[in-house]
C-alpha cells in the first residue's frame, strides 16, 4: 500500500486527513516569489465527491462510494488535463504518488495546459523539474 510518505523528493505535504482530503505541494522552498513566483506553486489535491479546486471542509468527504479525484494544479487557474479518479482512497493516494512523481521527472507536458503560455516562465519550470 502506498501511501504520502512515498513522495518524491520535492513534494511536501500540506494537509492528510484520515480518510479525507489530502494537499501536497512541489518545492515550497523555491516557489517563495523570490526564485519562482508563489501563486505557481504545483499543488496536487485528494478529493472525494466532486471535483472542486480545494477541499472545504475538514474531514472526510463526499458520499460513501464517491470516487477519489487527484487533481494537479500548476496555478490557481491552471488545471493538468489528466485528473485521474479512483474508487478506494489507497488507489488514489498511489495515482497522486505517481503523479508528483512524473511531474518532478519532467514526465508531464504542461505546457498545453496554459491558454496563454509564459514561455520564460515555463523553461525555468523545465530546468527545475526533469
Amino acid at each position: 500500500m502506498t501511501d504520502l510518505t512515498a513522495l518524491p523528493d520535492g513534494w511536501v505535504v500540506w494537509n492528510d486527513e484520515d480518510d479525507g482530503p489530502a494537499v501536497v505541494a512541489y518545492r515550497p522552498d523555491v516557489f517563495d516569489s523570490q526564485a519562482f513566483p508563489s501563486e505557481c506553486l504545483p499543488t496536487l489535491y485528494l478529493t472525494r465527491g466532486g471535483r472542486r479546486k480545494r477541499p472545504r471542509r475538514p474531514g472526510p468527504t463526499g458520499r460513501p462510494g464517491a470516487k477519489w479525484h487527484v487533481t494537479l494544479y500548476l496555478e490557481p487557474d491552471v488545471e493538468y488535463a489528466e485528473t485521474p479518479t479512483f474508487d478506494s482512497r489507497s488507489d488514489a493516494i498511489a495515482g497522486l504518488v505517481d503523479l508528483a512523481q512524473r511531474f518532478a521527472d519532467g514526465d508531464l507536458d504542461y505546457r498545453g495546459c496554459y491558454q496563454h503560455p509564459r514561455e520564460a516562465y515555463l523553461d525555468r519550470l523545465d530546468e527545475l523539474t526533469g
